[in-house]
C-alpha cells in the first residue's frame, strides 16, 4: 500500500524519506519549470519597466530641493539660488488656511533665502527708520523679492505686489524650510522672552506681558462661575458625569450579578461540551512550544519579513514621489478669501501682477502648485499611481506569504521526523526558505494577487465613500456600506484560506488552487476543532501580548518617574515616549507570537490530514499527545 507524500510514493516510513521530503518538494502540477521561469521574468520585467518609466519622467532634483513660488529650486548649483538653501514664507500664518487642504500649498509667496530670520521686525517699523537705521533695512530686505530696494514705496503697493513680507519672526530651519522657532529653556517657551512687537501706540512691548491679560480674563471667568444663572446654558439638569453615583444603586449591582452569572454559565457549558477539543488545542499548543524549542531560529524570521516589507514601502514611496514630480511646474492663483473668481486657476508668475487679477482679488498671488502639464505620460498619472499602489500591496502580501510558507515548511519538517531532533534537517528554516523561492514563487504570487485585488477594490470603495459623504442619497450610502462590509468579510476569508493553503503548499508542493481546496476541505471536516483551536490560541497569544506590553509600560513609567535606581533623561512630557514604548513592545511581541501561531496552525493541519484509523497510525510519526486525544473522536465533525 503506497502513499504519495509530495515527491515520491512511500511504502515504508523510511527515515530518509521523512527527513528529506521537504528538501525535495514536487514542482507545480501544471506549470513546467520553463514556463514558471518565463512567468517570473515577465512580472519582474513589467515592474522594473514601470519603475524605470517613473524614474525617467521624474526629476530627482525635485526631491532634494525645495521649490519657491517661481518654481525655482532652493540650493541648486549653478543657479541664482545656489547659496539659498532655505524656503521662506512671507506669512506663514496663511498656511493655516483651508486652502492648503485643497491645493497642498500655502497661499503666500515663498522665496529662497540663505539663512532664516533670527529677530522680530515689521515692514512699517523698518520703513520708518530706514534713514537712521540702514542696517535693519538691509537685513529686512534679504527676505523681500530679489532685487527690491525701495523703502519709499507705498505700503499698500508693497503688500499687494508681495514685494516684502509684513513681518518676520525668529525662525529655525527644518526640512530646509523656515518655521517659527519654538525652542524652550527649562521647559518654558523661549520665544516670549526675546521677541518684541510694536503696539498701537508705538510703544515696544514684550510678549510675556500678555500673560497678565490672560490671567485677568481667567480670574473674571472664575468669578462669574460662582454667580447663579451664568452657567445655565452649559449644563443639563439630570446629567451626572460622576459614575460613582450609579454605584450606589441596588439595580446596578443586580445587573452586574446577572451578567456575570450568564457569562459563568456560558463558560461552563463550553468547557463541558468542548472539553475534548480543548484538550487537543492545549496539546497542540504544548507541541508548538516544543517545536519552536527545536527550531529557535524561527523566532528571528519576523525580522526578515520586516526587512522585506520595508523594501516594499521604500519602493512605493520613491516611485510615488517620482510620478508626482514627472510634469512641469504648474502655477495657480491662491487666495485666502473666498470671493475671488480666479481662485485655483492657472497663471504665469512673470505677468501676474501686471494683470487685473491682483486688483480684483486683493491678497491673491500666483504660486507654484504642483508638477503637472498636458504631456501624454502625465495624463495617465492617476492610473500609474493606482498601479503603483497595486504593486505595493502585491509585494507586501507576497512577503507575508513567503514568510508563512517558509515557517510552515520548517515546522512540518519537525512534525514528520521519526526521531527528534535526529531526523530534523540541520537547517530547516533556510532549507524551507530556499524551497519556497525555488518552487513555490508562482503559487505564493497567485494567492497574493487574489488578495491584492480585493484590497484594491476596498480602497476604491473607501474613495467612493469619501466622495459620497455629502450626498443626500441614503440608498446609495446603504448600498456602498453593504459592499464595504461584504468585501471586508471577503478579505478576512481569503486571508484565512491563503494562510492554510500556504501550509499545504509547503508540505506537499501543490499548486495554489489544489492546496486551497484541500485545506478548505480539511477545515470543513474539522470545523469545530478549528474554531476551538483558533479561539484558544488567540486568547493565549493576546494575553501574552498584553502581558509584555503592560510590563514594559510599567517599567517605563517607573523609569520616567525616577522610581528606579537609574537616572532618566530630562523630559517635559513623558507620556509620549511611554506610549511609544508600549506600542513598540506590542508590535514586537505580535511579530514573535505570530511565529507561534503559524507553528500551531501547521501542526493542526498535519494532524487533521493524517487523522487515520488505529491500524495505520504506526506508519506516521504523529505526536503521541495528539493521538491520545484523537483516538476517541470520529474523523469528521
Amino acid at each position: 500500500m503506497g502513499l504519495s507524500l509530495g515527491t515520491q510514493p512511500l511504502t515504508t516510513p523510511s527515515v530518509e524519506g521523512w527527513k528529506g521530503r521537504l528538501l525535495r518538494p514536487r514542482r507545480d502540477a501544471f506549470i513546467t519549470g520553463e514556463h514558471l521561469n518565463c512567468l517570473r521574468l515577465t512580472v519582474t520585467d513589467l515592474i522594473l519597466l514601470f519603475a524605470s518609466a517613473a524614474w525617467a519622467h521624474g526629476d530627482a532634483k525635485k526631491l532634494a530641493y525645495t521649490t519657491d513660488s517661481n518654481g525655482d529650486f532652493c540650493g541648486q548649483k549653478n543657479t541664482r539660488n545656489e547659496k539659498k538653501n532655505n524656503l521662506f514664507y512671507f506669512n506663514i500664518l496663511k498656511c493655516a488656511s483651508p486652502t492648503v487642504l485643497t491645493s497642498f500649498q500655502c497661499p503666500t509667496r515663498q522665496f529662497c533665502v540663505s539663512v532664516c530670520p533670527d529677530r522680530f521686525l515689521t515692514f512699517i517699523d523698518v520703513q520708518k527708520k530706514h534713514r537712521v537705521d540702514r542696517s535693519s533695512w538691509e537685513y529686512y530686505r534679504q527676505y523681500c523679492k530679489p532685487g527690491f530696494n525701495d523703502p519709499l514705496k507705498p505700503v499698500s503697493e508693497v503688500f499687494r505686489n508681495e514685494d516684502c513680507p509684513s513681518f518676520i519672526l525668529p525662525s529655525r530651519s527644518f526640512l530646509k524650510r523656515c518655521f517659527p522657532d519654538l525652542s524652550t529653556i527649562n521647559g518654558i517657551l523661549a520665544l516670549k522672552n526675546r521677541t518684541t512687537f510694536i503696539d498701537g501706540t508705538g510703544s515696544t512691548r514684550n510678549i510675556a506681558d500678555l500673560q497678565k491679560g490672560i490671567w485677568i480674563c481667567y480670574r473674571e471667568y472664575k468669578r462669574l462661575l460662582s454667580k447663579p444663572g451664568t452657567g445655565d446654558t452649559f449644563y443639563e439638569i439630570g446629567f451626572h458625569s460622576d459614575l460613582r453615583v450609579y454605584l450606589q444603586l441596588r439595580q446596578t449591582w443586580l445587573a452586574f450579578t446577572i451578567m456575570l452569572c450568564i457569562l459563568e454559565v456560558c463558560i461552563l457549558l463550553a468547557i463541558l461540551f468542548l472539553r475534548k477539543r480543548i484538550q487537543i488545542a492545549v496539546a497542540l499548543l504544548k507541541e508548538g512550544s516544543r517545536t519552536i524549542g527545536y527550531i529557535p531560529c524561527s523566532l528571528l524570521y519576523p525580522l526578515v519579513t520586516f526587512f522585506l516589507i520595508s523594501i516594499c514601502i521604500s519602493y512605493w514611496i520613491v516611485i510615488a514621489v517620482f510620478l508626482a514630480t514627472s510634469g512641469k511646474a504648474v502655477f495657480k492663483v491662491l487666495n485666502v478669501g473666498t470671493n475671488c473668481k480666479y481662485a485655483n486657476e492657472t497663471c504665469d508668475p512673470q505677468t501676474f501682477y501686471s494683470t487685473n487679477i491682483s486688483k480684483e482679488c486683493p491678497g491673491a498671488g500666483c504660486h507654484f502648485a504642483f508638477y503637472g502639464g498636458k504631456s501624454i505620460f502625465y495624463e495617465y498619472i492617476l492610473i500609474f499611481q493606482i498601479f503603483n499602489a497595486f504593486v505595493f500591496l502585491w509585494l507586501v502580501n507576497f512577503s507575508i506569504a513567503l514568510g508563512q510558507c517558509t515557517l510552515a515548511g520548517a515546522f512540518a519538517s519537525y512534525y514528520w521526523a521519526f526521531q527528534k531532533p535526529k531526523d530534523i534537517p540541520s537547517h530547516p528554516l533556510s532549507a524551507s526558505f530556499g524551497c519556497a523561492l525555488r518552487y513555490h514563487t508562482g503559487s505564493l504570487a497567485f494567492g497574493s494577487l487574489i488578495l491584492t485585488i480585493v484590497q484594491i477594490l476596498r480602497v476604491m470603495l473607501e474613495y467612493l465613500n469619501h466622495k459620497l459623504k455629502d450626498s443626500k442619497s441614503k440608498s446609495a450610502k446603504f448600498i456602498l456600506c453593504c459592499f464595504k462590509c461584504c468585501f471586508w468579510c471577503l478579505e478576512k476569508v481569503l486571508k484565512f484560506i491563503n494562510r492554510n493553503a500556504y501550509i499545504m503548499i509547503a508540505i506537499y508542493g501543490e499548486n495554489f488552487c489544489t492546496a486551497a481546496r484541500n485545506a478548505f476541505t480539511l477545515i470543513m471536516r474539522n470545523v469545530v476543532r478549528v474554531a476551538v483551536l483558533d479561539k484558544v490560541t488567540e486568547f493565549l497569544l493576546c494575553m501574552g501580548k498584553l502581558l509584555i506590553s503592560t510590563s514594559m509600560g510599567i517599567l517605563g513609567f517607573l523609569f520616567f518617574t525616577k522610581k528606579l535606581p537609574v537616572t532618566p533623561p530630562t523630559l517635559n512630557y513623558y507620556w509620549v515616549p511611554l506610549l511609544m514604548i508600549i506600542f513598540g513592545s506590542y508590535l514586537i511581541a505580535h511579530g514573535f507570537f505570530s511565529v507561534f501561531a503559524m507553528c500551531v496552525d501547521t501542526l493542526f493541519l498535519c494532524f487533521c490530514k493524517y487523522l487515520a484509523p488505529a491500524s495505520l497510525l504506526t506508519l506516521y510519526p504523529l505526536c503521541h499527545c495528539l493521538l491520545f486525544h484523537s483516538m476517541s473522536e470520529p474523523q469528521t465533525e
